[in-house]
C-alpha cells in the first residue's frame, strides 16, 4: 500500500463505509479502509484514511471526496517504512501450536510450539494481524481434528508464513504459494531460507509463483488443490471466487481471510454462487475467518490458463 488519502469525517459516517457493499464495489483500485478518533468523546472530530497500493486515480478520489463531502489529501508512503514501523515494536505471536516472532521479540517459546522468524518488512503476514493469526488456527484446528490435505495453495503469501504452517501440519503435501509481488515472493525466499523450509515443485516442499491470483500456468497445471488459504481483502476475494472454484477439488476446502465481519455477506454470497458452502467462521475483533468446503456434486474442471484471470486492476491483489 503505497498511497494514503485522508479525509476529515463523522463518527457516524465512519461506521457506514464498510456496510456500503455497492459503493465500495464502484471503485477501480478498491483501497483499505482504516477509520481514526481525532479528539475523545466527539463525533464529529473523525478522519478516514484510504490505503491504496498504487496512485489513485481521479475517479477513486472523487469517490471519496463526494462519499465525505470534503477534499482528500493524498499522499504517497514509503514502500517498506509504514509497514516495518508499525511492526517493530509487536509482541510475539501465539496462534495454535505457532509462535511468530522477529529476530528481536523472540521471547519465552512455549514449550511444543513450531517457531517461525518472520522480520517486519515489505511484506503483509508477519502473523501480527488478525487475519494471519486467524488462519494459523483455523489450519491447526483443522489437524487437530484429524484432517489430511496432500495438494495445498496459498493465494497471496506476503511473507510465506501460512504455507511454511501447511507444510508443518501436513509435511508430506505439495505446497503452491503465490503473490502478485515480486517483493513478497523474494521475502517468502528468504524466510524460508530462515525457518529451514525447503523449496521446490515436490512434495514436501513449497513452490513460489509471482501470479494475479491463480493466474500462472504451473498454479493451475498444480490443481486441484483439497485445502487453499486466501488471506487478502474482500473486494480480490469476490472477484477470484470464480477461479478459486476452478482449482479447487471436489469436496476441498477454502480458508479465507482479509475481510471485516461487515463484509461477510457478499463474500460468501459470491462463493455460494460457486459452489462454495460456509461450514464454520471464527471472528477476532472486526476480522473473521471464514472456512468453506466446495460441494462435491460439481466435481472439478480442469481450468484454461484464462480461469485465473480477474477484473481487477494489477495492483488491487497485494500483499496484506
Amino acid at each position: 500500500m503505497n498511497w494514503k488519502v485522508t479525509l476529515p469525517c463523522s463518527r457516524a459516517e465512519a461506521e457506514a463505509m464498510h456496510e456500503d457493499d455497492e459503493w465500495l464495489e464502484l471503485f477501480i483500485n478498491q483501497p483499505t479502509l482504516v477509520a481514526d478518533e481525532l479528539e475523545a468523546f466527539n463525533d464529529a472530530r473523525w478522519s478516514v484514511q484510504a490505503y491504496f497500493n498504487a496512485k489513485p486515480d481521479r475517479h477513486d478520489v472523487g469517490l471519496l471526496e463526494k462519499r465525505f463531502g470534503a477534499k482528500g489529501a493524498v499522499e504517497q508512503l514509503p514502500d517498506e517504512d509504514w509497514l516495518t514501523l508499525s511492526q517493530q515494536s509487536i509482541a510475539p505471536v501465539v496462534a495454535g501450536r505457532f509462535y511468530v516472532h522477529t529476530s528481536t521479540n523472540k521471547g519465552e517459546v512455549p514449550a511444543g510450539a513450531r517457531t517461525f522468524l518472520i522480520e517486519a518488512g515489505q511484506a503483509f503476514g508477519t502473523g501480527g494481524h488478525e487475519t494471519t493469526s486467524g488462519c494459523l488456527t483455523m489450519i491447526d484446528l483443522l489437524h487437530r481434528t484429524g484432517r489430511r490435505f496432500h495438494h495445498i495453495a496459498d493465494i497471496g503469501t506476503g511473507t510465506g508464513l501460512l504455507a511454511f504452517a501447511a507444510l508443518h501440519l501436513w509435511p508430506r503435501a505439495m505446497i503452491t504459494a503465490s503473490d502478485i509481488d515480486p517483493v513478497s515472493i523474494d521475502v517468502t525466499r528468504d524466510n524460508a531460507a530462515a525457518n529451514a523450509v525447503d523449496l521446490g515443485r515436490g512434495r514436501s516442499q513449497v513452490a513460489l509463483f509471482v501470479a494475479t491470483g491463480t493466474d500462472h500456468p504451473a498454479v493451475i497445471a498444480r490443481a486441484p488443490y483439497d485445502l487453499l488459504i486466501a488471506n487478502i481483502l474482500a473486494g480480490p476475494l469476490v472477484e477470484l471466487a470464480p477461479s478459486f472454484a476452478s482449482v479447487v477439488a471436489d469436496g476441498g476446502t477454502l480458508i479465507l481471510a482479509g475481510l471485516l465481519n461487515t463484509q461477510v455477506n457478499s463474500v460468501v454470497a459470491a462463493y455460494r454462487r460457486n459452489s462454495f458452502l460456509l461450514v464454520e467462521r471464527k471472528d477476532s475483533g472486526d476480522w473473521p475467518c471464514l472456512r468453506l468446503v466446495k460441494r462435491r456434486r460439481y466435481g472439478y474442471r480442469r481450468p484454461i490458463r484464462a480461469s485465473g484471470r480477474t477484473s481487477q486492476p494489477p495492483g488491487d491483489f497485494g500483499t496484506w
